[in-house]
C-alpha cells in the first residue's frame, strides 16, 4: 500500500512540474500555441536582442507564444493548409504583456543618437526604422500606447519553407543592413522574403505597398489569403501583423515563463 501510494504520489508531481503544470499558470483561455500546434516555428523576438528597442523586454521571461486558445486553434487550421503548398507558419509575436508596451512607450520616448557625421555607422536599431525619426513612430502609427497583442489576441509571423534550417544566431556587435535592403544583409532570418524584416517600420512593409517586387508581393497575398480563410486578419501597416476576434477585450499583464519540456 505504501508504494502505491509513493508511486501515486510521484505521477501527481510529475504530472505538476510538466508542460500541464506550466498551462496551469496561464489565465483560464489562454494556451502555449506548442501545445496545439509544434510543428509550427517560433522565433520570439521580444525575448531576446533582435528587436528595435536592441534588448529582452520586460515580461518575456522565456521565448514561448503564448495565444487565447480559439487563435491557437486558428493557427493551427492555417498550418494544415499551407502544409500541402510545404510552406510553414513562423511567429516572432504573440501575447504581449503590457510592461513591455510601456517599455516602448519609454524606449520611443528617449533620445536618439544620430550618428556623428554623414556615413557614420548608425545605432545598432536604427535598422529597424531606416528612414524615419525614432519619435515620430508613435504618430506613425507603428507603436501604440495599446495593443491587441496584450487581449492574446493578435499574432506577429511569417513564412518559411516547411522544414527550413533554423537561421544563424543573431550577433548583437554584427553591422547588419537596413530592413528594407536586401534580404541577405539583414539580420539573419530563415522566411520567404517579403521584401522587409519583421518590425521594419517603414511604407514599404504596408502590406499592399507597390514598392516591392512582384514575387514578395505574392508572398505577402498568399499569407493573407492563407490567414483570411481562417479568421485571422491583417493590418494594413504590417504585413506580419494578425488578429483574431472583434476588437478590444481584456489587456493582461502575467510574465511569459518557460514551458517544460
Amino acid at each position: 500500500m505504501m508504494m502505491h501510494r509513493f508511486q501515486y504520489g510521484l505521477v501527481v508531481l510529475l504530472a505538476l512540474t510538466g508542460p500541464a503544470a506550466a498551462a496551469e499558470r496561464l489565465p483560464a483561455g489562454f494556451v502555449y500555441l506548442r501545445d496545439v500546434e509544434p510543428s509550427i516555428a517560433q522565433d520570439m523576438r521580444y525575448a531576446g536582442f533582435d528587436n528595435f528597442t536592441g534588448h529582452p523586454l520586460p515580461g518575456y521571461g522565456a521565448p514561448e507564444c503564448v495565444l487565447r486558445r480559439a487563435v491557437a486553434q486558428a493557427l493551427a487550421q492555417v498550418q494544415a493548409d499551407l502544409a500541402r503548398d510545404n510552406l510553414s507558419l513562423k511567429v516572432y509575436d504573440c501575447y504581449r504583456p503590457t510592461r513591455a508596451v510601456r517599455a516602448f512607450m519609454r524606449w520611443a520616448q528617449e533620445s536618439e543618437k544620430e550618428p556623428e557625421k554623414a556615413g557614420a555607422r548608425a545605432a545598432p536599431t536604427k535598422r529597424f526604422f531606416p528612414a524615419l525619426e525614432k519619435r515620430r513612430l508613435f504618430a506613425s502609427g507603428y507603436i501604440a500606447t495599446h495593443s491587441a497583442h496584450s487581449t492574446g489576441s493578435a499574432v506577429d509571423l511569417t513564412l518559411i519553407q516547411r522544414g527550413a534550417a533554423p537561421a544563424p544566431p543573431f550577433d548583437r556587435s554584427a553591422a547588419y543592413g537596413s530592413c528594407t535592403g536586401p534580404a541577405a544583409q539583414r539580420a539573419p532570418d530563415n522566411s520567404l522574403d517579403m521584401g522587409t524584416g519583421f518590425d521594419c517600420f517603414d511604407a514599404r512593409s504596408a502590406t499592399a505597398s507597390g514598392a516591392n517586387t512582384p514575387a514578395q508581393q505574392r508572398w505577402r497575398a498568399l499569407l493573407v489569403a492563407a490567414m483570411r480563410a481562417r479568421g485571422l486578419h491583417n493590418y494594413f501597416r504590417e504585413w506580419w501583423h494578425f488578429s483574431f476576434g472583434p476588437r478590444g477585450g481584456q489587456a493582461y499583464d502575467f510574465a511569459i515563463e518557460g514551458r517544460a519540456n
